[in-house]
């Protein structure tokens, strides 16, 4: 059964959509079967992957909506042979309806997922920039919440609110969700900010923290432009090598925890 894990942070720009297309793509490179879940209505992952957003004729709106079942709109990524659940500014809507609903609104995504769960190895839901319905519904389907992060003083701030919610979670509708990880990401070792930061948070939360870190890494900008991973844009380049190792810190710890 697919593990499923929800990227997230409230704060945008840390690389969570990054994160589930690289990983993703690292883990497909590994024989794992990997399913994306673009949760963000800004739909950069389904961009990101080489999907035509525009063009879809259902999105995760459809399948949140009980419209449609996953598994017709789930898309074959054949280039970085990862599935994708894409998404388009559809999704903005399903919000307001899941606002106005009111039977176990927060459940729609787990119920979604639990159709096709057993076809993968991981599932990476890739959550908005905030802490809102959409994310509420990714952390009830999740096992485990990874939190990218940049290692800037308000990236500190913004961490407690997101432990704070994961916490609530855990105490009402998903008492078995765990934190998978803090990644940092785009990290700048000559910085000395970025290394106080991370400092802190090893004192803090301890093997919580991968020991890989993602740093700022030209190739992983410019890959979504060309609607690909950067392990299929340039698999030699630090940021796609960052990935690869990350997957393989997830496999390790996983094999030891099992």
């Amino acid at each position: 059964m697919g593990k499923i894990i929800a990227v997230a942070n409230q704060k945008g720009g840390v690389a969570k959509t990054t994160t589930c297309i690289n990983l993703g793509a690292s883990f497909a490179a590994t024989k794992r079967r990997v399913l994306i879940v673009d949760l963000d209505p800004q739909g950069n992952a389904t961009v990101g992957s080489g999907i035509d957003k525009d063009e879809l004729q259902y999105s995760s709106y459809h399948v949140l909506m009980g419209h449609a079942a996953a598994r017709d709109v789930i898309v074959r990524v054949e280039e970085a042979k990862y599935d994708v659940l894409p998404t388009n500014g559809d999704l903005t809507a399903a919000e307001v309806e899941l606002m106005n609903t009111m039977v176990a609104r927060e459940q729609k995504l787990r119920q979604a997922l639990e159709t096709v769960r057993h076809d993968y190895d991981f599932i990476l839901v890739d959550c908005p920039p905030s802490l809102n319905m959409l994310t509420l519904n990714a952390m009830v389907a999740a096992d485990s919440v990874m939190i990218p992060m940049q290692c800037e003083y308000y990236a500190l701030e913004g961490l407690s609110a997101l432990l704070n919610t994961i916490e609530e979670i855990r105490g009402s509708v998903n008492p078995n969700l765990e934190i998978e990880g803090l990644l940092r990401t785009m990290y700048d070792p000559r910085n000395n900010l970025s290394t106080d930061v991370s400092g802190q948070l090893i004192m803090h939360f301890g093997d919580k923290v991968y020991r890989t870190v993602i740093p700022r890494n030209v190739r992983l900008a410019e890959a979504p432009s060309h609607g690909i991973p950067a392990l299929s844009y340039d698999r030699t380049s630090r940021g796609a090598v960052a990935y690869l190792a990350l997957a393989g810190e997830i496999l390790r710890r996983g094999e030891r925890a099992a």
